[in-house]
Order: C-alpha cells, then structure tokens, then sequence
C-alpha cells in the first residue's frame, strides 16, 4: 500500500511534493484551492507547468489526490445551493483534470430538510451531469465518493448509499469510492480484528464491489464502533487499533492503493515542543506492515 497523508498546498500546489518528501510519504492528499471558499483563483499555465515540473522531479510521489471544498453539498434540496455546489465541485474536478491528478474525493452531501432518498437522488443528478461535462477536461480524473459517519443528515455511512449513487450513475468508470476507516468504524462496520475485518470487506464487496475502492483516507477514532462522531485521532491511539490498520496494510488487494492519513497534523512532546505527527503516523503504519507490533 503506498502511505502518504494530507499535505498543504500553501503558495502553490507544487510546493507540497518538497513538503511530503520531507515527511516521508509515497504519495499524497492536497487542497488545489481553499477548502472553506466557494471562489477559485483560477490556474494558469504557469501554475500547471510548475505543477507539473515538481510531479517530474518527484516522481516516487504517486497517486496524487484532490480533497474538494468541505462547503460543496450536492444534496441539499435548496436549489440555489445545489447549483452553487455542483459548480464548485465541478470547478475542482477540471482543475484536478488541468494539473493531471488522477484523483479527487468529495462529501456525497447532506439531505438537510429532505429526506435520505431525495437527498441521494439530488446526488445522482449532480454526479450524471458532472460526468457529462468534465467528460473533456478531466478524462482521466477519477470521482471518489467519501464513506462517512452517519452525522445528522449525511449521507454516504451505508454501503447501500454508495452502491444505489455509483448504480444510478451509469457505473461509470470515472467513479469510486474513498474509503475513510475512522467514517467507516464510526458507521457501526467493524475492522478491528481479522475477523471483524474480512465480515466488513465481505459486505461491502457483496453491497457494492470492492473495486470501486481507488483511495483510503487513514484515520483512527476517538469514539466508539456506531457512535456516528467523526473525530480523528492518531494512528493506533484511538477506538480501532493497531489490528484494525495492520489487517489494511497487509491487504494483498490493496497493494497498490493510495492511503492518505487526515490525522491531527501537530502534538506535543514531553517538553512541550510541537511534534509533526505525520511522519509519527507514517512510521507506525510502515511497523504494521511488517508486522513489528505490539498486540
């Protein structure tokens, strides 16, 4: 599996192939543009080369990943909401398709004062017409659906959520899945032990196939199995564990698969002093892969 985590793009998008270097990652999640803005500043060829340039010269930095805005919500029965959203998401995925990145993840949404079916259905429209109208400008960019934790009215924390949007989408191959563990466990779908894992990997393949999985966001819990809270802790420091982690890493289907950690970016040592948690976090999945853990 190749590790890498959430990296900032801050002054440029190809500044964060130094900064994941820096850390240790094999490949990499970034913002291209604010992720609490609607507006863009548009790219320029300028911006694409240079893009492009570090992608070369970092080349064992790969696959990249998009995370689209966190305010896009494509399920929201307000009309001008969802119009404002669908062309913010749409925004994101020309640009992943304009620097070359292969792939980008976003919230399915929330149904807010709808209802679960018309929300998912709000869904499905957005995603045909995305798929229509990037079909040019980001051919090669791959739509991930993010599992989530069933807070309020979100949707995308059943595997049934999944499977009915990729179905009512024509299945295109330009769609997935992201699948994030903390969203996963905090759903109620259980990874912690080999057991608990392979009855969860079983029904989601039996509900709405396993390749449909491009992309893992790697995320311990601080809450428990269904509690549907979606509060990230460090790696082997939260409600999964290690064992969770380790039966992902040592997942012969997943060998190639990007994961990206969205795990608290800073601690504290002993002393006081701020700690880089990411190369911390990256360290621990690597002893999982060889299996040098303890319980």
């Amino acid at each position: 599996m190749r590790l890498g985590a959430h990296i900032s793009s801050a002054g440029g998008v190809y500044k964060a192939f130094a900064r994941a270097a820096d850390v240790g990652c094999d490949t990499m999640l970034v913002f291209t543009k604010s992720n609490r803005q609607w507006k863009a500043k548009p790219l320029t060829e300028k911006d694409i080369a240079s893009y492009q340039d570090a992608a070369a010269e970092y080349d064992n930095i790969f696959p990249v990943g998009v995370h689209a805005s966190y305010l896009i919500n494509i399920a929201s029965p307000d009309g001008e909401i969802w119009e404002k959203s669908y062309q913010a998401l749409k925004v994101e995925v020309e640009r992943a398709g304009a620097l070359g990145i292969p792939l980008i993840t976003f919230h399915p949404g929330s149904y807010t004062s709808s209802d679960e079916q018309t929300g998912l259905a709000a869904i499905a429209v957005g995603l045909r017409r995305l798929l229509e109208e990037t079909a040019e400008s980001a051919p090669e960019t791959t739509i991930c659906l993010e599992t989530m934790a069933g807070q309020g009215t979100n949707l995308g924390s059943r595997f049934e959520h999944l499977a009915q949007l990729l179905n009512e989408s024509g299945d295109d191959p330009r769609l997935g899945v992201c699948f994030d563990t903390c969203h996963v466990f905090a759903a109620g779908y259980d990874i912690r032990t080999p057991a608990a894992y392979e009855a969860t990997l079983a029904e989601f393949d039996r509900v709405v196939g396993l390749q449909h999985i491009k992309v893992f966001h790697f995320n311990d819990s601080k809450f428990g199995l269904g509690q549907r809270k979606d509060r990230h802790a460090h790696i082997g420091e939260g409600e999964i564990g290690l064992q969770g982690f380790a039966n992902l890493v040592n997942d012969p289907r997943f060998a190639d698969h990007p994961a990206h950690l969205e795990t608290p970016k800073w601690d504290e040592d002993e002393t006081g002093e701020k700690v880089d948690m990411d190369p911390v976090n990256l360290q621990t999945l690597r002893k999982l892969t060889r299996g040098e853990r303890d319980g």
